[in-house]
């Protein structure tokens, strides 16, 4: 994947960029921001069921039933199915377990498999270059970056060729999964109105479809341009920012500080303190035989780019960065 590899002169940025780091500067930052009436339409009519519908059939039971499978689905299937392990293999695991997270992850309602692997990867290498579109560094103001990232598409005119590996592109499951991603919570929908009728449709799939998406750009815009920072990647355009009061709510992945600087790593809260729920389920799942190869920054490659920041209030390197 080009999200794996940058050009030589990245690892120090005042080294002149050469021709390939200028095609690649390029290709990632000329475009345009278009309306993508799918993705809008589809996020404006989940949010219009989880506020008219949720309204008019509130329950205590559709409550704890929203609050019970958002939790599971960003836990299970965003940070550990999509994110972990099917765009950074950061763990092993059995076949069946994979497409059992990953199915769960389609339920977040962001895309299909392949589409959240492609998308990560064009947005990871882009950031790692010196200069990107401003749609891509979430650099923009909160109420455009909010529109552009929850109702539209960045259409680059030269875009960088991303390759998903075969286990990825050739996997007949995760091609279904592509196809079919939004049909799964019609499945879902039907299950619990036959459970809790149109309450359990509203607060099971609508509101936590809204909270997913939402919730999910919301985190990204906040952990692209505010908060604590340990590590700096020298000669990138886009720096991650850990979001300490979001670590619960987003299963962990709210330490996109440490993510940004050893992205293979399963676990992301590196430091005392910063709660990782994901890895404590990865834990939990390796006590039952579940998962295995849990990969930690020791177990990482060198990064000559990366740089600790001085003001991180740590000490560097630290056991509790590579050790578990």
């Amino acid at each position: 994947m080009p999200s794996d590899a940058l050009p030589p002169s990245l690892s120090d940025h005042r080294v002149r960029l050469s021709q390939d780091a200028i095609a690649a500067v390029r290709s990632v930052s000329q475009g345009r921001v278009h309306w993508e009436p799918v993705r809008s339409l589809w996020f404006s009519g989940m949010a219009l069921g989880a506020v008219v519908g949720g309204a008019l059939t509130f329950s205590w039971s559709a409550f704890v039933l929203f609050v019970a499978s958002t939790a599971t689905v960003l836990l299970l299937g965003h940070s550990l199915g999509m994110h972990r392990k099917l765009v950074h293999d950061s763990f092993d695991c059995p076949r069946w377990l994979e497409y059992l997270l990953v199915w769960f992850g389609t339920q977040v309602g962001l895309a299909g498999p392949l589409s959240m692997v492609r998308t990560h990867d064009l947005r990871d290498f882009a950031q790692r270059l010196p200069d990107c579109h401003d749609f891509l560094a979430h650099r923009r103001s909160f109420l455009v970056d909010a529109w552009w990232q929850l109702h539209c598409e960045l259409r680059l005119e030269d875009p960088p060729r991303i390759e998903i590996e075969a286990r990825i592109s050739d996997d007949a499951f995760l091609r279904f999964l592509e196809r079919t991603w939004m049909w799964q919570h019609v499945v879902v929908a039907l299950l619990l109105f036959a459970v809790g009728g149109w309450g359990f449709v509203f607060w099971g799939v609508c509101a936590r479809v809204t909270a997913g998406v939402f919730g999910h750009w919301l985190v990204g815009y906040f952990a692209h341009n505010h908060g604590r920072m340990h590590h700096e990647v020298v000669g990138a355009a886009v720096q991650g920012h850990n979001v300490p009061l979001a670590s619960l709510l987003t299963m962990g992945e709210c330490w996109h500080n440490n993510h940004h600087a050893f992205p293979g790593s399963s676990r992301l809260g590196l430091y005392p303190g910063e709660w990782d729920p994901g890895w404590w389920a990865l834990c939990g799942l390796r006590r039952l035989g579940l998962v295995s190869q849990l990969r930690l920054p020791a177990d990482l490659l060198p990064r000559p780019e990366l740089r600790r920041l001085p003001a991180g209030g740590h000490p560097y390197p630290s056991k509790v960065l590579f050790t578990e």
